[in-house]
């Protein structure tokens, strides 16, 4: 007989943090369902997508109408969401915004790799940026531009697919086996046509990770934009880092995120490891 505390062993040792649907979690007496439907609510923002009816966020969260209607009441009486009374359409409020500062300020690796990242991009002209997983995202928790004439600039808090770049792929092929597995049979469901069409490109940055230890993208999300990126363990308690530079294409882009930009960023990463002990001696 299986009891739910074993149900929830099972669980958690196939999968990763943030990929468990709330619904999987129905009959788990420990799992507090409606605080996932609030956070479920919250995520149904994005930039794309700023203003959201009650009807919106029911078809981009998949919750009965009713049970929104109760949440963004809710959560609009705490300061997490905001109503526009002519619209009768909600947004986020400045109650989600205090709660990512804590993270981002108590992060001892970011605030170690700011100004080593504000030096490669002056010495390389690249945009450098850091990020971790979020779900089946990356999200940008710094970037540093130090050339005009590069205008990739992602804001900290913006997201894109893992499986699309040279960071996303970093942050799967640097997962221990098992859960880059859990992590891959999720995205080939989550979003089959996309796998599909990036599983080339990351097959080849599988090999090129495992020989090398950096993944490359060539215009796979952006055709003007080549990025390369290698691994950063987290000090302790932090989740596993990528920090990636881009660089908009011409003749030597390819070359030169190899030649230039990569060694710059091995000695970095070993410099932030090793200034909290990952590489003694």
């Amino acid at each position: 007989m299986t009891t739910d505390s074993s149900k929830r062993r099972k669980v958690s040792s196939i999968t990763l943090p943030g990929l468990i649907k709330p619904h999987d979690l129905s009959s788990d007496p420990q799992f507090a369902m409606t605080l996932a439907r609030g956070l479920e609510v919250l995520r149904a923002f994005t930039a794309t997508h700023p203003v959201l009816s009650n009807r919106e966020i029911a078809d981009r969260t998949g919750l009965p109408k009713p049970t929104v209607s109760r949440l963004s009441y809710t959560l609009g009486l705490l300061g997490y969401m905001s109503k526009d009374v002519e619209t009768q359409k909600y947004r986020l409020a400045s109650g989600v915004l205090a709660l990512g500062h804590p993270l981002l300020a108590s992060m001892k690796t970011r605030q170690l790799a700011k100004p080593l990242m504000a030096h490669i991009a002056k010495q390389t002209g690249c945009t450098v940026n850091l990020g971790l997983r979020d779900r089946t995202d990356i999200v940008y928790v710094d970037s540093v531009r130090a050339d005009g004439r590069n205008e990739y600039l992602p804001d900290i808090g913006s997201t894109y697919p893992l499986l699309v770049s040279s960071m996303g792929h970093v942050l799967i092929h640097g997962l221990p086996h098992a859960q880059k597995v859990a992590l891959l049979n999720y995205l080939k469901v989550q979003d089959s046509e996309l796998f599909a069409q990036y599983s080339q490109g990351l097959d080849e940055d599988e090999k090129r990770f495992a020989e090398q230890g950096y993944c490359l993208s060539s215009g796979a999300w952006d055709r003007e934009l080549y990025a390369i990126a290698v691994p950063l363990k987290g000090a302790a308690g932090e989740p596993p880092l990528s920090m990636n530079g881009t660089l908009y294409a011409h003749k030597n882009a390819r070359q030169k995120l190899v030649s230039e930009v990569l060694p710059l960023f091995k000695q970095t990463v070993h410099e932030i490891e090793t200034s909290y002990g990952l590489h003694p001696g």
